[in-house]
């Protein structure tokens, strides 16, 4: 498989209606189509700690989406989803250290900012808020970028992952998740 297949599947496919609304047929396609890819660079991603989509601005940006997009759908409600978080983050900040967020498309380029908005970590989310203000003009994805970080800030995690990741929510987790929560 070529990163462009990746690329053309999810911006010109699939789309902003069914990246937020996509439900289980959606997911099974990604699944069938693009788990193998995903886990066979995961492999070799584990293995040499680097990756040869890395070296232009749309095969890193397939990459990230095979680590931080594809896993949240292809293994919805399980912990599997977030297994790859911190390959993606780790790509998304070379390509970024390459400056290939930049010459993405501002349509396509949120995705590189979307593993620092994953992170369970107040640093990374202070640097997603930064990049997203400074690089991205979309008002909704800095509004969501901040609501994540805000979560981050008051509970240290995402209270709606506790349950599939096994951890127990505190008692202001539980009250947050009881009155609906910020689940993005």
């Amino acid at each position: 498989m070529q990163a462009g297949e990746v690329i053309k599947f999810w911006f010109e496919s699939s789309g902003s209606e069914k990246w937020y609304n996509g439900g289980d047929a959606f997911d099974a396609e990604i699944r069938t189509r693009f788990e193998p890819v995903t886990l066979s660079s995961a492999a070799h991603y584990k293995q040499y700690d680097t990756h040869e989509w890395e070296g232009n601005e749309q095969a890193c940006l397939a990459l990230i989406l095979l680590f931080d997009q594809f896993p949240r759908n292809m293994y919805r409600g399980t912990k599997a989803a977030f297994a790859f978080d911190k390959w993606g983050l780790q790509i998304a900040r070379r390509g970024i250290e390459k400056g290939f967020d930049l010459k993405t498309p501002q349509e396509q380029r949120a995705f590189y900012y979307l593993p620092f908005m994953h992170a369970e970590n107040i640093a990374v989310q202070d640097e997603c808020v930064t990049l997203i203000d400074m690089r991205l003009d979309n008002e909704s994805t800095l509004f969501h970028a901040r609501e994540h970080r805000k979560l981050i800030a008051k509970f240290g995690r995402f209270p709606y992952r506790n349950a599939v990741l096994g951890r127990k929510n505190t008692s202001t987790e539980a009250e947050f998740l009881a009155g609906g929560g910020y689940e993005p």
